[in-house]
Protein backbone atom coordinates (compact mmCIF):
# COMPACT_ATOMS: atom_id res chain seq x y z
CA UNK A 1 0.00 0.00 0.00
CA UNK A 2 1.31 3.11 -0.81
CA UNK A 3 2.40 5.40 2.44
CA UNK A 4 0.53 8.57 2.69
CA UNK A 5 1.87 12.05 2.47
CA UNK A 6 1.97 14.04 5.62
CA UNK A 7 2.38 17.91 5.26
CA UNK A 8 3.10 19.17 8.42
CA UNK A 9 1.34 22.51 9.97
CA UNK A 10 3.23 25.73 9.70
CA UNK A 11 3.98 28.46 11.84
CA UNK A 12 2.33 31.92 11.00
CA UNK A 13 4.92 33.93 9.06
CA UNK A 14 7.24 31.51 8.58
CA UNK A 15 8.37 32.10 4.90
CA UNK A 16 11.48 29.18 5.05
CA UNK A 17 9.42 26.19 4.67
CA UNK A 18 6.27 26.44 3.28
CA UNK A 19 5.65 23.92 0.76
CA UNK A 20 4.80 27.11 -1.99
CA UNK A 21 6.39 30.11 -1.23
CA UNK A 22 6.09 33.62 -2.91
CA UNK A 23 8.88 35.04 -4.88
CA UNK A 24 7.85 38.14 -6.62
CA UNK A 25 5.22 39.83 -8.26
CA UNK A 26 4.14 41.66 -11.40
CA UNK A 27 2.32 44.74 -10.50
CA UNK A 28 0.84 46.62 -13.88
CA UNK A 29 -1.41 49.49 -13.20
CA UNK A 30 -3.14 50.60 -16.41
CA UNK A 31 -5.25 53.79 -17.86
CA UNK A 32 -8.02 52.86 -20.60
CA UNK A 33 -8.35 55.96 -22.87
CA UNK A 34 -11.67 57.37 -21.77
CA UNK A 35 -14.69 55.80 -24.31
CA UNK A 36 -12.59 52.43 -24.36
CA UNK A 37 -13.33 51.27 -20.36
CA UNK A 38 -15.73 48.93 -21.22
CA UNK A 39 -13.80 47.24 -24.11
CA UNK A 40 -10.31 46.96 -22.19
CA UNK A 41 -11.87 45.82 -19.07
CA UNK A 42 -13.42 42.76 -21.26
CA UNK A 43 -10.29 41.91 -23.75
CA UNK A 44 -7.83 42.33 -20.10
CA UNK A 45 -10.04 39.67 -18.05
CA UNK A 46 -11.25 37.59 -21.25
CA UNK A 47 -8.07 37.70 -22.64
CA UNK A 48 -4.66 39.05 -21.56
CA UNK A 49 -4.97 38.15 -17.77
CA UNK A 50 -4.66 34.62 -19.24
CA UNK A 51 -2.84 34.45 -22.24
CA UNK A 52 -0.34 37.29 -20.93
CA UNK A 53 0.61 35.54 -17.66
CA UNK A 54 -1.63 33.00 -16.00
CA UNK A 55 -0.85 30.14 -18.47
CA UNK A 56 2.65 30.75 -17.92
CA UNK A 57 4.70 28.10 -15.65
CA UNK A 58 5.35 29.52 -11.93
CA UNK A 59 2.92 31.99 -12.30
CA UNK A 60 0.36 30.50 -9.43
CA UNK A 61 -2.29 33.24 -8.77
CA UNK A 62 -3.29 36.59 -10.06
CA UNK A 63 -5.99 39.01 -9.56
CA UNK A 64 -7.18 42.46 -10.66
CA UNK A 65 -8.45 45.50 -8.85
CA UNK A 66 -9.73 48.70 -10.04
CA UNK A 67 -9.42 52.39 -8.71
CA UNK A 68 -12.88 54.27 -8.87
CA UNK A 69 -13.03 57.93 -8.95
CA UNK A 70 -13.80 57.93 -5.36
CA UNK A 71 -10.73 55.96 -4.51
CA UNK A 72 -8.58 58.05 -6.48
CA UNK A 73 -9.87 61.26 -4.26
CA UNK A 74 -7.93 59.46 -1.89
CA UNK A 75 -4.33 58.81 -2.55
CA UNK A 76 -1.93 61.06 -1.77
CA UNK A 77 1.44 61.39 -2.40
CA UNK A 78 1.30 61.10 -6.17
CA UNK A 79 4.66 60.96 -7.42
CA UNK A 80 5.41 61.83 -11.71
CA UNK A 81 7.64 58.90 -11.54
CA UNK A 82 4.62 56.64 -10.76
CA UNK A 83 1.75 58.47 -12.76
CA UNK A 84 1.57 61.55 -14.19
CA UNK A 85 -1.89 62.61 -12.57
CA UNK A 86 -3.49 61.27 -9.58
CA UNK A 87 -6.59 60.21 -11.52
CA UNK A 88 -4.91 58.34 -13.69
CA UNK A 89 -3.96 54.25 -13.44
CA UNK A 90 -7.61 52.96 -12.70
CA UNK A 91 -6.64 49.05 -13.30
CA UNK A 92 -4.48 46.78 -11.47
CA UNK A 93 -3.38 43.27 -12.19
CA UNK A 94 -1.05 41.95 -9.64
CA UNK A 95 0.66 38.22 -10.13
CA UNK A 96 2.29 35.62 -8.01
CA UNK A 97 5.78 34.08 -8.95
CA UNK A 98 6.89 31.07 -7.04
CA UNK A 99 9.75 31.76 -5.70
CA UNK A 100 12.98 30.07 -7.14
CA UNK A 101 11.41 30.58 -10.40
CA UNK A 102 11.35 34.24 -10.68
CA UNK A 103 13.86 35.00 -13.71
CA UNK A 104 12.52 31.95 -15.16
CA UNK A 105 9.15 33.31 -14.97
CA UNK A 106 10.51 37.44 -16.19
CA UNK A 107 11.83 35.43 -19.41
CA UNK A 108 8.59 33.33 -20.38
CA UNK A 109 6.82 36.58 -19.83
CA UNK A 110 8.21 38.92 -22.00
CA UNK A 111 8.71 36.35 -24.62
CA UNK A 112 4.65 35.76 -24.57
CA UNK A 113 4.08 39.32 -24.39
CA UNK A 114 6.04 39.83 -27.67
CA UNK A 115 4.90 37.28 -29.02
CA UNK A 116 1.16 38.76 -28.27
CA UNK A 117 1.94 41.96 -30.14
CA UNK A 118 3.45 40.31 -33.14
CA UNK A 119 -0.10 38.52 -33.33
CA UNK A 120 -2.07 41.40 -32.92
CA UNK A 121 -3.50 40.11 -29.43
CA UNK A 122 -2.32 43.18 -27.82
CA UNK A 123 -5.11 46.26 -26.93
CA UNK A 124 -4.10 49.54 -28.32
CA UNK A 125 -6.10 51.93 -26.84
CA UNK A 126 -4.50 52.04 -23.30
CA UNK A 127 -1.88 53.19 -21.62
CA UNK A 128 0.98 51.72 -19.46
CA UNK A 129 1.04 53.71 -16.12
CA UNK A 130 3.29 51.96 -13.70
CA UNK A 131 4.16 47.86 -14.85
CA UNK A 132 7.26 46.83 -12.99
CA UNK A 133 8.36 43.41 -11.48
CA UNK A 134 9.40 42.99 -7.59
CA UNK A 135 10.88 40.24 -5.64
CA UNK A 136 9.17 39.46 -1.80
CA UNK A 137 11.21 41.25 0.81
CA UNK A 138 8.91 40.55 4.11
CA UNK A 139 5.28 39.30 4.63
CA UNK A 140 3.10 40.54 8.00
CA UNK A 141 -0.28 39.79 9.37
CA UNK A 142 -2.74 41.12 11.91
CA UNK A 143 -3.68 38.03 13.44
CA UNK A 144 -0.95 35.06 14.51
CA UNK A 145 -2.60 32.59 11.97
CA UNK A 146 -4.42 35.08 9.27
CA UNK A 147 -4.12 34.46 5.57
CA UNK A 148 -1.09 33.84 4.41
CA UNK A 149 0.56 35.71 1.43
CA UNK A 150 0.61 32.84 -0.70
CA UNK A 151 -3.28 32.64 -0.72
CA UNK A 152 -4.12 36.50 -0.77
CA UNK A 153 -4.82 36.85 -4.54
CA UNK A 154 -7.50 33.76 -4.03
CA UNK A 155 -9.05 34.87 -0.75
CA UNK A 156 -10.65 37.69 -3.11
CA UNK A 157 -10.15 40.57 -0.80
CA UNK A 158 -12.79 43.07 -1.59
CA UNK A 159 -10.09 45.84 -1.64
CA UNK A 160 -6.51 46.49 -1.27
CA UNK A 161 -4.09 49.56 -0.70
CA UNK A 162 -0.75 49.80 -2.81
CA UNK A 163 1.77 51.96 -1.18
CA UNK A 164 5.01 52.88 -3.17
CA UNK A 165 8.37 54.28 -1.26
CA UNK A 166 11.09 55.14 -1.45
CA UNK A 167 14.19 55.16 0.95
CA UNK A 168 15.64 57.86 2.40
CA UNK A 169 19.73 58.05 1.73
CA UNK A 170 21.79 55.90 3.83
CA UNK A 171 19.09 53.83 4.69
CA UNK A 172 18.38 50.21 3.98
CA UNK A 173 15.11 48.08 3.29
CA UNK A 174 15.93 46.50 6.72
CA UNK A 175 15.73 49.47 8.16
CA UNK A 176 12.35 50.40 6.35
CA UNK A 177 10.63 47.09 7.21
CA UNK A 178 11.78 47.29 10.76
CA UNK A 179 9.81 50.35 11.35
CA UNK A 180 7.08 48.97 9.28
CA UNK A 181 6.62 46.37 11.42
CA UNK A 182 7.04 48.02 15.16
CA UNK A 183 3.42 49.25 13.95
CA UNK A 184 0.11 47.64 13.88
CA UNK A 185 -0.33 45.88 10.64
CA UNK A 186 -3.75 47.90 9.09
CA UNK A 187 -4.33 44.84 6.85
CA UNK A 188 -5.16 41.08 7.55
CA UNK A 189 -2.10 40.42 5.60
CA UNK A 190 0.67 42.74 4.51
CA UNK A 191 3.65 42.26 2.10
CA UNK A 192 6.71 44.48 0.34
CA UNK A 193 8.83 44.22 -1.98
CA UNK A 194 11.72 45.83 -3.90
CA UNK A 195 11.64 46.42 -7.47
CA UNK A 196 13.44 44.22 -10.35
CA UNK A 197 14.48 45.87 -13.87
CA UNK A 198 12.37 44.42 -16.64
CA UNK A 199 14.47 42.99 -19.46
CA UNK A 200 15.86 44.79 -22.26
CA UNK A 201 13.91 43.39 -24.99
CA UNK A 202 10.59 43.95 -22.98
CA UNK A 203 7.88 45.53 -25.10
CA UNK A 204 8.74 49.45 -25.82
CA UNK A 205 5.19 50.55 -24.61
CA UNK A 206 6.08 49.60 -21.01
CA UNK A 207 7.97 52.65 -19.10
CA UNK A 208 11.57 51.68 -18.03
CA UNK A 209 11.68 52.25 -14.37
CA UNK A 210 15.61 51.18 -12.67
CA UNK A 211 15.23 52.49 -9.27
CA UNK A 212 16.51 49.79 -6.66
CA UNK A 213 15.86 51.84 -3.36
CA UNK A 214 12.03 51.87 -3.88
CA UNK A 215 9.89 49.10 -2.09
CA UNK A 216 6.31 48.26 -2.94
CA UNK A 217 3.37 47.23 0.08
CA UNK A 218 0.52 45.31 -0.60
CA UNK A 219 -2.25 45.83 2.37
CA UNK A 220 -5.48 43.01 2.10
CA UNK A 221 -8.27 44.03 3.66
CA UNK A 222 -11.17 42.26 4.30
CA UNK A 223 -13.24 45.17 5.31
CA UNK A 224 -14.38 47.66 2.91
CA UNK A 225 -11.17 49.91 2.14
CA UNK A 226 -12.96 52.90 1.59
CA UNK A 227 -14.45 52.87 4.64
CA UNK A 228 -11.46 52.56 6.58
CA UNK A 229 -8.57 53.98 4.16
CA UNK A 230 -8.54 57.25 6.00
CA UNK A 231 -8.35 55.86 9.53
CA UNK A 232 -5.86 53.17 8.81
CA UNK A 233 -3.65 54.96 6.27
CA UNK A 234 -4.34 58.59 6.19
CA UNK A 235 -1.38 59.29 8.48
CA UNK A 236 0.95 56.78 7.04
CA UNK A 237 2.51 59.38 4.84
CA UNK A 238 3.16 61.92 7.68
CA UNK A 239 4.14 59.44 10.07
CA UNK A 240 6.75 57.58 7.71
CA UNK A 241 8.46 60.99 6.91
CA UNK A 242 8.68 61.46 10.42
CA UNK A 243 10.72 58.46 11.01
CA UNK A 244 13.10 59.65 8.85
CA UNK A 245 13.28 56.07 7.05
CA UNK A 246 11.85 56.82 3.64
CA UNK A 247 9.20 58.88 2.18
CA UNK A 248 5.86 57.72 0.17
CA UNK A 249 5.20 57.54 -3.39
CA UNK A 250 2.15 56.63 -3.94
CA UNK A 251 -0.49 55.87 -1.81
CA UNK A 252 -4.31 54.10 -3.28
CA UNK A 253 -6.71 51.95 -2.07
CA UNK A 254 -8.56 49.60 -5.16
CA UNK A 255 -11.57 47.71 -5.31
CA UNK A 256 -11.78 43.72 -6.40
CA UNK A 257 -12.95 43.98 -10.03
CA UNK A 258 -16.15 41.04 -10.41
CA UNK A 259 -14.93 38.90 -13.26
CA UNK A 260 -17.56 38.38 -16.00
CA UNK A 261 -18.70 41.68 -15.38
CA UNK A 262 -18.51 45.52 -16.55
CA UNK A 263 -18.42 46.88 -13.04
CA UNK A 264 -16.80 49.76 -12.19
CA UNK A 265 -15.96 50.91 -15.37
CA UNK A 266 -18.34 53.66 -15.88
CA UNK A 267 -16.90 55.36 -11.91
CA UNK A 268 -13.35 56.18 -13.34
CA UNK A 269 -14.02 59.73 -13.41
Amino acid sequence: MKAETTIQPLGSGDTTEKPIKLGGALFTMVEPHKGHEVAYNRWYERDHFYAGCMIGSWNFAGGRFVATKACKEKRYAADPSITPDPMVGSYLAIYWILAGHFSDWMRWGTDQVNWLHSNGRMFGERDHIHTLMYQLLDEWNAKPDGVPIELALDHHFPGIVAVIGELAEGKSHDDATEWFRSRPCPAEVAVSFTPIPLFGDAPSDVPRNEATDRFLHLYFLDEPVLDVFDERFGNLGRDLDGSGFAKLLFVSPYLATVPGTDRYADELW
